[in-house]
């Protein structure tokens, strides 16, 4: 298991019905084909042994120790796989039938699970509510659907079965299962299909594993099943924690195969699951194998924040409409006359001046309340200046010019800062003129100072303290670069004349804080090619505060991810200065204005994120240095 993932494969064989030696062949042929691709977690359809459309046959004692004889086979020929295997058959256990699944590990069964819910057409003996023991194969192992299969070298590879139907009760096993603590549920069904089911199934299977936190699994019967009253289709799902990891169209008989991360739930129920009522009656079943270094096949998105599987257009719609309403609510509340926005002609300032549009609208006042001021000095382009004044008439708000140069000069020369040098110093004291201009514009006019910072800078603390890093509002706090490029894109394309022009040419301009002198005309100071590609940054934002990441995982999804775009140095380069400036930067965090969060990741001191402002990264790089 690399990285706390888990290798799992989801397999339906072709089989004959009440044919257990054809199917036992067939199973062991889809194992062995599950070994070679280092599958750790193995998963077969309800009843597979025998088929799920036997029907009264079930009662046959020759089928039955034909079932028997199959277990025997499998187990044996399992003796060097290095797997968790669950296989389902039909179990007479005192003078009764039951629909188990059957778990295999090492060569050895180690327990047999009973169906407990059930709304088939032949009626099997339902689950005892609590567990006992079966003697099968010369063993005596537990016997119930109070059982967790852990390995015993790796708690998090935590295993626990629900049967066919069992997933669409209101008081599923699976729900018990995971307050017991098993990260991965395991679902053995024989669905036959039907309009509509597909679909119902998939969303169920998603619904489940969102709501339980947990790794679903479900691989349905398939080929080869009595086509008496209907067919079965073989659907195959690898669900984690609400999304879809792996599925496949029904009728395929292939394999499927994925990891599921169960470090990555294990993190997540560690926010989630903190007052949950004891499950009560559980057993847990060791088992071991030695662990194989092994290639992961999860594809990560480029761009978590706005990932392409989402509809993007929507997304960005949604987010604007919430930092509208969270501006709207602050500018009602404090009785604002005005919103006054410093606008550079960059992304971050074009995105906080949409939402205000948007927030001045909602409350049906002119826009001519908002008051954008450009406020040009040493590092202030032509390309920049005039994408300002067209973008404030496009949108038809009041614009002010305020030329903070000989202020800041004064202020350089009032300290005694040496004239030609270009240091933090010379760089700070223009961003907090900025600042202490939006200040006081607000107070002349009644104003709220909206604040233009993004989630990204405040992550890399790549902001002025008491400079651009101060508002009276943040409506971008929680918007990462990569989402705003994104909504800002998408005004553009709903856009039409000058408005769509500038704002196609804004999107186009390199992200800077023109505080270093224009050469030429030209933006000198780019902020990417001093801290890093923003894409890899909020890549590794999302994944290390929403997935729980390590520095060494992180670093290894990346080099996959990014394989072609970056090279792993270039990669490890980035991620240490990320994790140095994360840290080093809380103190920024920790004295932040309000703002809307709009997403599962935000760093508001007053929201879930909380860390200390002298909290010490020598553990996290410390591991990359390993690397």
């Amino acid at each position: 298991m690399k990285f706390g993932y888990v290798k799992t494969a989801l397999c339906t064989p072709k089989i004959k019905v009440a044919d257990v030696e054809f199917n036992t062949n067939a199973i062991i042929t889809s194992i062995e084909k599950a070994q070679i691709a280092g599958a750790e977690l193995i998963v077969f359809p309800q009843l597979s042994l025998t088929a799920s459309t036997c029907f009264n046959l079930f009662n046959s004692g020759v089928l039955l120790d034909g079932v028997i004889n199959g277990l025997a086979q499998i187990c044996k020929k399992s003796e060097k796989v290095d797997a968790l295997i669950f296989v389902g058959a039909p179990i007479k256990h005192n003078n009764r039938i039951y629909n188990t699944a059957v778990a295999i590990c090492g060569g050895k069964i180690l327990g047999v699970v009973p169906q407990a819910y059930s709304f088939e057409g032949y009626s099997f003996a339902k689950c005892p509510s609590e567990n006992s023991e079966i003697s099968i194969l010369g063993y005596s192992v537990p016997f119930g659907n109070k059982i967790i299969f852990k390995k015993a070298d790796n708690s998090l590879f935590s295993v626990a079965c629900e049967v066919g139907e069992e997933m669409l009760s209101p008081f599923s096993p699976s729900t018990s299962h995971a307050v017991a603590g098993a990260l991965i549920t395991v679902n053995l069904s024989a669905f036959c299909e039907t309009v509509g089911a597909e679909e119902f199934r998939l969303e169920t299977v998603k619904a489940l594993s969102e709501k339980l936190v947990c790794g679903y699994t479900l691989c349905n019967a398939g080929y080869g099943e009595s086509t008496t009253d209907c067919v079965y289709g073989g659907q195959k799902i690898i669900a984690e924690k609400g999304v879809i990891i792996k599925d496949d169209k029904i009728f395929n008989q292939d394999m499927i195969m994925s990891e599921i991360d169960v470090d990555f739930l294990s993190n997540e129920r560690l926010n989630l699951f903190k007052d949950l009522p004891i499950a009560n009656g559980y057993q847990t079943v060791e088992f071991n194998f030695d662990e194989k270094e092994q290639d992961i096949t999860r594809c990560y998105e480029k761009t978590p924040f706005a990932p392409k599987s989402a509809d993007l257009e929507k997304r960005a719609e949604k987010i604007l409409l919430l930092q509208a309403q969270g501006l709207k609510k602050r500018l009602e509340h404090t009785k604002s006359s005005s919103a006054v926005i410093g606008l550079s002609g960059g992304l971050d300032s074009t995105l906080a001046i949409l939402v205000a549009v948007k927030a001045i609208k909602e409350l049906k006042r002119p826009l001519k309340d908002i008051i954008a001021i450009t406020m040009p000095c040493f590092g202030t382009t032509s390309r920049t200046y005039q994408n300002t004044i067209k973008l404030a008439k496009a949108l038809g708000v009041t614009l002010k010019k305020i030329d903070i140069s000989k202020a800041t000069e004064r202020h350089l020369k009032d300290i005694k800062h040496q004239d030609g040098v270009f240091d933090t110093t010379f760089e700070n004291a223009q961003a907090r003129e900025r600042t202490q201009v939006l200040m006081d514009v607000a107070n002349m006019n009644n104003g709220l100072v909206v604040g233009t910072g993004d989630l990204s800078e405040l992550a890399l603390g790549w902001a002025t303290y008491n400079g651009d890093h101060m508002s009276m509002y943040a409506v971008n706090c929680s918007v990462p670069k990569t989402l705003v490029r994104h909504i800002v894109e998408n005004c553009a394309k709903n856009s039409r004349g000058k408005l769509k022009a500038v704002l196609t040419d804004i999107l186009d301009t390199p992200v800077s804080p023109e505080l270093l002198p224009a050469e030429n005309d030209n933006i000198a100071q780019k902020t990417e090619d001093i801290v890093g590609p923003y894409i890899l940054h909020d890549f590794f934002l999302y994944n290390m505060l929403r997935k729980g990441f390590e520095p060494k995982k992180l670093y290894y999804i990346a080099c996959k991810t990014f394989k072609g775009d970056f090279s792993e140095q270039t990669i490890l380069k980035w991620l240490k200065i990320f994790t140095r400036r994360f840290f080093n930067q809380q103190f920024k965090r920790s004295c932040l204005p309000d703002g809307v969060k709009v997403g599962t990741v935000a760093l508001s001191p007053r929201g879930e994120f909380k860390m200390p402002s002298d909290a010490n990264c020598d553990l996290w790089l410390k591991q990359l240095e390993q690397i």
